[in-house]
């Protein structure tokens, strides 16, 4: 069993915030391949079904950000889970954007969503968990990142964020075999123009 966490913040008025893509890559992977009904667990939101012959959920914490190992930590508990069932979808500022590059740990980049994970997650070992890093570019200065981070995708942006999520989930059966190589080489030639 794999437990696969999209993050973002909850409500509405977050919904197309680029902070939110690991809410929307969640959302579209459940509807692509026909995930089961919301079930409110975990302080999130879970769904649970198969990519391929393997068994995933895909959970959304409701926490906000800032308190997604709260979520995250009682997922892994209730279900005895070890870190490299793990996987993170989130938003990442170091790359293009509509760019997606899969990779084991490494550092939080400032991320607060990563960081309340590592930090619930370091009493079961090392937290080093699978990340789907999903690009929102850099802004370009420093004073400029929380109004990117949290702004809405501009209607501009809106077919390629669809392509993506529909690439990321059509391709999701890769990462559920474990061929990070596979899910990154197939989804990029996916989105050449």
């Amino acid at each position: 069993m794999q437990l696969w966490v999209g993050l973002g913040n909850p409500g509405a008025k977050y919904a197309l915030n680029r902070h939110n893509i690991g809410f929307m890559a969640m959302d579209t992977i459940a509807e692509v391949h026909g995930f089961g009904p919301v079930q409110k667990k975990f302080s999130g939101w879970l769904q649970e079904g198969r990519i391929g012959t393997n068994k995933v959920l895909l959970l959304k914490p409701a926490t906000f950000m800032n308190d997604s190992g709260v979520s995250v930590q009682e997922a892994m508990r209730f279900y005895k889970l070890s870190i490299d069932a793990l996987t993170v979808f989130h938003d990442e500022l170091d790359l293009a954007p509509f760019k997606v590059k899969v990779r084991m740990g490494g550092g939080l980049a400032g991320h607060n969503g990563l960081r309340s994970i590592d930090k619930h997650l370091s009493s079961i070992g090392s937290p080093d968990f699978r990340r789907v890093r999903i690009g929102i570019g850099h802004p370009g200065s420093k004073d400029r990142v929380t109004g990117h981070v949290l702004g809405n995708y501009a209607k501009a942006e809106m077919d390629d964020l669809v392509a993506m999520l529909g690439g990321i989930a059509a391709e999701a059966e890769w990462l559920a075999k474990g061929d990070d190589a596979r899910f990154m080489s197939d989804l990029a030639l996916r989105l050449q123009d």
